[in-house]
């Protein structure tokens, strides 16, 4: 007897997320790792900020830069999953309103698709692959464990 198509990824749907979490903590990383390594690129971005009238554009920069390479990072590792999440959510929101209202579909969608799947994670979490389901893990093990009382 044939087996159905795509038995074996439905029956390891929750890996899934592995990869777009690589996905997206990559581009996250590439996105702003010039600016993170690059005093003269971080002073561009503050230019930029300050040309779309966003207050504090230097404080707001850093904000932004290290935010997003931290998110990376936390996607990659797959730790603080949900957390990373919120702050797609806040941060591509925040681009969308400050830069890119009134744009292009395609100038605008990397930061509404950042939204999404901000959302995404928020719901869903890390997956297995990931430190939060070790955390998860070691914690329900720990609550397992028999208190002994003297």
């Amino acid at each position: 007897m044939m087996k159905a198509p795509f038995t074996f990824f439905k029956r390891h749907r929750a890996y899934g997320v592995v990869f777009l979490r690589f996905a997206m903590g990559v581009f996250l990383i590439y996105g702003v790792q010039d600016n993170v390594f690059s005093w003269e690129r971080m002073l561009e971005f503050r230019d930029f900020l300050q040309a779309h009238r966003v207050p504090f554009p230097l404080l707001a920069a850093h904000l932004s830069v290290y935010t997003q390479f931290l998110m990376g990072l936390m996607l990659l590792l797959g730790w603080g999953v949900r957390i990373a999440g919120l702050l797609l959510i806040i941060n591509f929101t925040a681009a969308i309103l400050i830069v890119h209202i009134g744009q292009s579909f395609p100038q605008y969608y990397p930061a509404a698709e950042l939204i999404f799947a901000g959302f995404f994670y928020l719901f869903n979490g890390a997956g297995p692959l990931s430190i939060d389901s070790l955390i998860e893990k070691r914690r329900q093990q720990t609550q397992k464990q028999p208190v002994t009382v003297n």
